[in-house]
């Protein structure tokens, strides 16, 4: 039977009812009973014929270092590195047999570049393991098959996003090719080029097959000491509190026994958020059926390499004389019902919602709609709010590890995340940068909110195979969290930044100023699903069609609005509205002695300074960066001073990491013993940053204090009137200016704004957002945290070496790792470039020095006013040497944009303003 044939008979003839609003608990799900297995794309998989009531395939240990939960390839490869790493009385304990939840149906794809240098890497591994490593320990073949990866371009956006991955690739030395569509018709001589922009191909991609895998790992992992045990579901989870009132891990129960350890590692997929609710854990995952289809024999067809056809939303995997069908559509059926006893089982298709893959298969492969359908499968996967893992010690309960919500990528970031979480889970933290994976990067307010987790996880999904835009911003379960500014209107001589036309960003949930639009209000709408479950799709929705306007390569449409934005606040006068921002007070007994060890640099300076510091991690790597206030004992003035009998900290922290920045703290405060208290006023106050030439003449009119260099120096901070409300101002910049924050109150924002905006009227005052902070931010060379910095760098790695109090001999931690790097001399550092060409960039564009890929930029902007592009990126010495001030100074640099060459300006020093004039008022 034909391939569309088949398909077109079985779609289901009659109207599905409406799904309700996907917010509700009990949102009703179109996921059918669960089937008897089916044929899947593997010759084998690890199902045994025994009864799931055949009791453990081991005896249980009394006690073990760390138990992994689920059999799963996170889970093996969890085990296999932890007893790589030397943990070898580690326990893997699966409900029924290894691979039988979501891995073994999986289609076992691996693509090795991704917009990520971090995901490249991670792939790395997991190629390396499967195709080299674990054949060379144990002399078996893990299935894996390497018949190269093709990606389809049908338009020019595409093809650019495809020349950036190559760009990247170089960095790595990951060989691909972009091909033109008769090129690509030579490789693969079945396919329709006829609406082809181009392809990018990458000879050394691949396929991994889940059953041969998960068998390699489990005897490697054994081999090494570590005990793999089947047939014993985990019944419970006991946690207990320390002397410090902290949750800990305890033992894990089963029916057939109790493991006493310190460590639970959740690699249950789709089941984790029940294994989480055993422990009080948050898992903020959905589980939704993900299908593909397999065809008859094609002739022709054999050794073609693998196809992600983006723009159709489709995948084709080569299996053997056949192919495997699949992607990602816009209404994907949720799996409320998660059920316990769903094991080496499937859905049955709902083919009304697959058929919308089968028209791009067709036309990209014409020979489909001749061949028939062998088998379908239907199995459930879990999906996350951003797409991405969750990773990570959870907030909740020390010692309880997240290694699930892989989103249908666990075969192919198996690998990578498997030793990563071993290494979290053995010395502390990871060794790459997992920001970007660790569950501490949501919100605690979000993490159990289930309309935000659903209408996310959704988003997520249906745009998994969108182009990967620079400014791209979610629409889903927006407006979660509000500062005062956001809409409610005032006097008549000030709007709010809604109707002022702000274009807001979302961060941690919190609503941020992005730009300013100058034809009116953009408000963000409540999601609309994109029109799936037969609700009704947003009209006139100004916001997205500005989000639309953006999704570019090249400059956006307001590149001129953002460049006003910025010229404002270099020659004039701009407010920032930074209200998102962490709010901690650091107070207790060992307050001093826990500033101390936290922070980089010496905070202990007398009470009224503001200090610029770096956390860090054992191994020196920065974990945040900041401000710290010192301030003066007293009572409490909540919430702009906590009650201290002693020291007392007020830390400000950038929003979008501030529950990273939390747990942090929290957890080096329990390691040490601190007697501290760590108190969180970020809901409490609004915060907004005055900047620019004129700055200190529109405040002067607004503040009882005198703003002159001596009165109020660069770095301190004072509780002083505005307007008749008490507010912290302090002077400090993040764009290089002169300028202050006003840490305000919650009911005193909008009239301290008022006054600000009046006063500044005279002087031409703006509203500026976080597209204009980011411009002039790296124009003067100012750090990102998680872009410029991130946990593998260090500070002096990142030029932040003034941060560190090293000429002291005050202890904090990751010293040891500095100054054993200072002396044995940088082998990476960061430089800034810049180019002469008008073209953007956004970071992962190559450096090449001498001709030679010595790094990648990890963040670019267009500086306005020195009017060229910006970028900084770390580099390292080709020959592992020492990355010198001469070696820099010696190169000839250039940075690779979407294939093409600039040359590039490297500098050691920001080309604006290096001598730091202008953050001390001294213009000329």
């Amino acid at each position: 039977m034909a391939f569309v044939g088949s398909a077109v008979r079985r779609v289901v003839s009659a109207v599905r009812p409406p799904l309700s609003p996907l917010c509700r608990t009990s949102g009703r799900s179109y996921s059918s009973e669960h089937t008897k297995e089916k044929s899947v794309p593997y010759e084998k998989t690890l199902k045994h014929e025994e009864s799931p009531s055949s009791g453990p395939t081991k005896p249980l240990p009394r006690s073990a270092d760390a138990v992994v939960i689920g059999g799963g390839s996170l889970g093996c490869q969890t085990v296999y590195h932890l007893a790589k790493m030397g943990m070898t009385n580690v326990v893997l304990l699966e409900r029924d047999r290894l691979t039988a939840g979501t891995t073994w149906h999986t289609a076992g794809l691996l693509w090795q570049l991704r917009p990520s240098d971090v995901e490249v890497e991670l792939l790395a591994h997991t190629r390396n393991v499967i195709s080299k490593d674990l054949e060379e320990e144990t002399g078996l073949h893990t299935g894996w098959i390497q018949n190269g990866g093709l990606f389809i371009a049908s338009n020019k956006q595409r093809l650019d996003e495809y020349k950036r991955l190559m760009s990247l690739g170089k960095v790595y030395g990951i060989e691909s090719h972009v091909l033109s569509p008769a090129e690509t018709k030579d490789l693969y001589p079945l396919m329709n080029v006829n609406d082809l922009y181009g392809t990018l191909y990458v000879p050394k991609d691949g396929t991994m097959d889940p059953a041969g895998t998960c068998t390699t790992l489990s005897r490697a992992a054994s081999a090494r000491g570590a005990t793999v045990i089947e047939n014993c579901p985990v019944t419970g989870i006991q946690v207990r509190a320390d002397d410090l009132g902290v949750k800990k891990v305890k033992a894990v129960e089963t029916r057939h026994g109790t493991i006493e350890t310190p460590c639970v590692v959740n690699c249950a997929g789709v089941w984790a958020t029940k294994l989480g609710e055993m422990a009080g854990v948050r898992v903020p995952l959905v589980a939704m059926h993900h299908a593909y289809v397999v065809t008859e024999r094609i002739e022709g067809i054999q050794n073609m390499p693998n196809v992600r056809d983006h723009d159709a939303s489709v995948y084709l995997r080569l299996q053997g004389d056949a192919l495997s069908v699949g992607g990602y559509e816009q209404n994907p059926v949720f799996w409320d019902e998660v059920s316990d006893k769903f094991a080496f089982s499937l859905f049955d298709l709902d083919w009304d919602v697959f058929m919308q893959h089968i028209e791009g298969a067709i036309n990209r492969v014409p020979v489909l709609e001749q061949t028939g359908i062998k088998s379908t499968v239907c199995g459930p996967e879990s999906f996350t709010a951003d797409h991405k893992p969750l990773m990570g010690e959870a907030p909740e309960v020390r010692g309880y590890f997240l290694g699930c919500g892989f989103n249908s990528a666990g075969m192919m970031l198996g690998g990578g995340c498997g030793r990563e979480l071993a290494h979290w889970i053995i010395h502390g933290r990871p060794e790459k940068d997992m920001y970007g994976y660790d569950i501490r990067r949501f919100h605690n307010s979000l993490t159990g909110n289930q309309c935000w987790i659903r209408e996310r996880s959704h988003e997520s999904y249906a745009k998994n195979y969108s182009v990967v835009f620079p400014f791209d911003e979610p629409l889903a379960s927006r407006n979660m969290r509000k500062d005062p500014f956001h809409q409610v209107m005032g006097s008549d001589h000030w709007r709010v930044l809604m109707e002022q036309g702000c274009v807001f960003q979302e961060r941690h949930g919190w609503e941020r100023p992005g730009w300013f639009n100058k034809d009116g209000p953009a408000p963000v709408k409540d999601y609309d699903y994109y029109g799936a479950y037969d609700i009704k799709k947003n009209v006139n929705y100004k916001y997205n069609e500005l989000l639309g306007k953006e999704y570019t390569f090249g400059f956006p449409p307001h590149h001129d609005v953002i460049k006003s934005e910025c010229l404002s606040c270099r020659h004039g006068v701009a407010v920032f509205d930074m209200s998102y921002f962490g709010k901690f007070y650091l107070t207790g007994p060992d307050a001093k002695q826990a500033a101390d060890w936290l922070f980089t640099a010496d905070v202990n300076k007398k009470p009224g300074s503001t200090v610029y510091t770096c956390m860090l991690n054992k191994r020196g790597g920065a974990e945040a960066d900041l401000t710290v206030s010192r301030l003066e004992p007293g009572a409490p003035f909540m919430p702009l001073a906590p009650e201290s009998n002693g020291d007392a900290y007020y830390l400000a922290i950038g929003g979008g990491v501030a529950e990273h920045n939390w747990n942090h703290i929290k957890s080096v405060l329990h390691d040490q013993g601190f007697q501290c208290q760590l108190t969180d006023q970020s809901e409490e106050m609004g915060m907004i940053s005055i900047q620019g030439p004129k700055s200190r003449e529109v405040l002067q009119e607004v503040l009882d204090a005198d703003l002159s260099n001596e009165a109020f120096p660069f770095s301190t901070h004072k509780i002083v009137n505005a307007a008749g409300h008490q507010v912290r101002a302090m002077r400090l910049s993040f764009v290089g200016e002169l300028g202050w924050e006003l840490h305000i109150p919650k009911d005193s924002c909008l009239p301290v704004y008022s006054a600000v905006m009046a006063a500044g009227a005279k002087h031409g005052i703006i509203n500026s957002g976080y597209r204009a902070i980011d411009s002039l931010s790296i124009e003067k060379g100012y750090r990102h945290w998680h872009a410029d910095l991130r946990p593998d760098d260090t500070p002096l790695e990142a030029g932040l070496g003034f941060t560190c109090k090293l000429k002291s001999s005050i202890p904090f931690q990751g010293r040891d790792r500095l100054e054993k790097q200072k002396e044995e001399g940088l082998r990476r550092r960061i430089v800034c470039f810049t180019i002469d060409e008008k073209v953007p960039m956004f970071g992962l564009e190559a450096v090449f020095r001498n001709g030679v890929p010595v790094g990648h930029l990890r963040r670019s902007e267009y500086g306005y006013f020195i009017d060229k592009t910006i970028g900084y990126g770390y580099i390292r010495n080709p020959d592992g040497g020492v990355v010198s001030a001469d070696f820099i100074k010696r190169g000839e640099f250039t940075l690779e944009r979407m294939g093409e060459t600039y040359k590039a300006k490297a500098h050691l020093k920001t080309p604006f303003d290096p001598e730091n004039k202008r953050v001390k008022g001294i213009y000329a």
